[in-house]
């Protein structure tokens, strides 16, 4: 009898030991939907805390800048097609009203400054007034790139901005963790990990925005630069079709 029991308490032994990995198994399979459940982008927006709104705030500021800016610093926007040679010849002949009405039939930033340079031309005056109607250019032109540059500012302040404020959630987020480790939770570590995962990802959000913002700002700025440059050549070179030394009955 005694025999019989002994043998039943060692197999009971074997299956229970057999059984130890199966239920290993079982529960790593109910713990994974969780741990895949927590690395959601939905469920790191709510870890993240209050930050992530103001941070949802800049990202959504930055793509709109990024597609405006990009949409007003196109050549189109700033020099008109096929206005070149038509425009040098108009000026060549002084027939500035014709080359005047020419121009203002785009609406670009070449067409506006130029129309205003334009009408500071002046027949009776010694060399036909050339330095006042290239100064009024300038003065436009730079009227003209500052109203778009102020679009490309703003990603560089939302890329200023959007870090900071994820430092500053991380702040919070830490602040959050030191007052449950001084409630009592330093031997509960996952009483820890909500703070712990607001500061993180607050971090990771602010750089997610700031880090393509600031590269939009440099891209962008150069792109505009470069389109105004070209520009200020272009109306130069019109200027200097216009003859200095003849004046024309007809004007």
């Amino acid at each position: 009898m005694k025999f019989r029991i002994h043998a039943l308490k060692k197999l009971f032994g074997i299956l229970m030991f057999s059984a130890l990995p199966l239920c290993n198994a079982v529960a790593q399979g109910d713990e994974e939907p969780t741990v895949e459940g927590s690395l959601s982008l939905w469920g790191m927006i709510q870890q993240g805390g209050w930050a992530m709104y103001p941070l949802g705030m800049c990202s959504l500021g930055m793509l709109f800048l990024m597609f405006y800016a990009w949409k007003e610093t196109a050549r189109h926007k700033f020099i008109p097609t096929e206005v070149r040679e038509s425009g040098m010849e108009l000026l060549g002949q002084f027939r500035i009203s014709e080359a005047m009405e020419l121009l203002g039939r785009n609406d670009t930033v070449l067409s506006r400054v130029m129309v205003k340079s334009l009408q500071r031309i002046r027949a009776d005056v010694p060399e036909m007034n050339r330095g006042k109607a290239e100064a009024t250019l300038v003065e436009h032109l730079e009227a003209e790139e500052n109203a778009v540059a102020q679009w490309v500012n703003y990603l560089n302040v939302v890329g200023a901005v959007a870090p900071m404020i994820g430092l500053l959630g991380t702040v919070s987020g830490m602040i959050s963790a030191f007052q449950t480790i001084g409630q009592g939770g330093m031997g509960r570590p996952e009483l820890l990990a909500g703070d712990i995962g607001e500061a993180l990802i607050t971090t990771a959000a602010g750089l997610v925005v700031g880090i393509p913002s600031m590269i939009s700002y440099f891209v962008l700025r150069n792109r505009l630069s470069g389109v105004v440059v070209e520009t200020s050549q272009l109306a130069g070179d019109l200027l200097d079709e216009i003859p200095v030394n003849v004046i024309f009955e007809d004007e």
